[in-house]
């Protein structure tokens, strides 16, 4: 199942109170003020986890709520700051408050956004000792936590995205190029959520996005369109997959690039590639009407494999090389650490080389000057 929308609550933890106190001990008597501070309240925090694939990962829950911090103890004692809670998001995730203006666009592996900041602990007694008032018995309660409706939104990260109408082969092509296994059948929306498959090349590899079929009319909402439109946003290039066997095989071409238009310009800008499918079923009218509007087409099959190399050295050519870093990800998350670690040892001992003293470096090679021998005595006179 697919969830690409969520609404939640957040709170973060409400700040420790600092406390009144007074030193204390055999012989001091009066002694002055010792109130600690209270600890923060926790924050509550998104991260980007690279695990999860849709906002269905996150489960069930609505609220998310951060403990407070403690209060200050005597002897001027900080209370403890409460823990941050982490809130695991899909890559990909908008973050919206209530009013729809959007608050964190999460795209990296890793990414970290304050959703709710905790509050500030409350102050001590100690705090307010002056020369007139030795003994202040004032202090300040925690500063309260936040409080915040979000609504969560998520957009797919793909290189390519698929656009076609319903029972254009677009899921057959995807099991045929890529390691996704979309829901396949001889009949319309087969596809009812999008799908993501990774396309393996040599030494790299790109991910390409199924999303559901549209209909004439998507880009006003018909047939779901803007809740699957918005997944093609983010992506670089668009792969048209065109029934070749239909009549008006071209003009489906069109009224795809029309709907895209209208529901953001910008789309209508990527660069594409055109798969001309079913070509096992014969289609040669629908190849002659692309030839005269003078559009390259890749003749497919995703029934019989015809074309599919072609398609994914196509797809390969059209995907910038900054964003084929898939494959190998995993070892180079582990070596970087290593690395770095490496190259700073190194520059330390540089570091430690330079820093040595010549003089010091002279004095192991140099032989000390030898030592004189202690003059001796004369000898006593004897005594006749």
């Amino acid at each position: 199942m697919f969830l690409d929308e969520k609404s939640i609550e957040v709170r973060s933890g409400k700040g420790g109170d600092g406390i009144c106190s007074f030193h204390r001990e055999k012989f001091v008597p009066l002694g002055g003020p010792d109130g600690g501070d209270g600890g923060r309240g926790g924050h509550v925090i998104l991260q980007v986890n690279e695990q999860y694939s849709t906002l269905l990962d996150m489960g069930n829950a609505r609220l998310y709520k951060a403990r407070p911090g403690q209060a200050g103890g005597a002897k001027r004692c900080t209370g403890r700051s409460a823990e941050d809670l982490i809130v695991d998001v899909p890559k990909g995730t908008i973050v919206k408050d209530a009013e729809g203006r959007i608050l964190a666009d999460l795209t990296e592996d890793g990414q970290r956004w304050i959703a709710a900041r905790g509050g500030k602990g409350g102050m001590g007694n100690q705090h307010f000792a002056t020369p007139s008032n030795q003994a202040p018995r004032k202090c300040t309660p925690g500063e309260a936590g936040e409080k915040r409706e979000l609504f969560l939104e998520l957009k797919l990260m793909a290189d390519v995205g698929l656009v076609g109408f319903p029972n254009a082969g677009k899921s057959s092509l995807v099991n045929k190029i890529s390691s996704g296994r979309p829901k396949v059948g001889d009949y319309p929306f087969t596809t009812l959520e999008p799908v993501l498959g990774i396309v393996q090349m040599n030494g790299h590899s790109f991910v390409v996005a199924d999303i559901p079929g549209l209909l004439e009319g998507a880009s006003e909402g018909k047939g779901l369109g803007h809740q699957f439109l918005k997944h093609i946003e983010r992506t670089h290039t668009l792969l048209f997959v065109i029934d070749g066997f239909a009549e008006n095989a071209y003009e489906q071409f069109t009224v795809l690039k029309g709907e895209l238009a209208a529901f953001h310009p910008k789309l209508a800008k990527k660069p594409y590639v055109i798969a001309l499918n079913k070509s096992d079923l014969g289609i040669e009218e629908a190849i002659k009407q692309f030839a005269e509007h003078k559009e390259k087409v890749i003749i497919t099959s995703a029934f019989t494999g015809e074309g599919c190399m072609e398609l994914r050295d196509a797809l390969d050519q059209a995907v910038p090389h900054v964003q084929k870093k898939k494959v190998g990800w995993e070892t180079r998350k582990v070596e970087a650490p290593v690395k770095k670690a490496a190259a700073k040892t190194a520059a330390k001992a540089e570091r430690k080389a330079a820093a040595k003293p010549a003089s010091k470096t002279a004095s192991k090679t140099t032989k000390a000057p030898a030592k004189k021998a202690p003059a001796k005595k004369p000898a006593a006179k004897k005594s006749k």
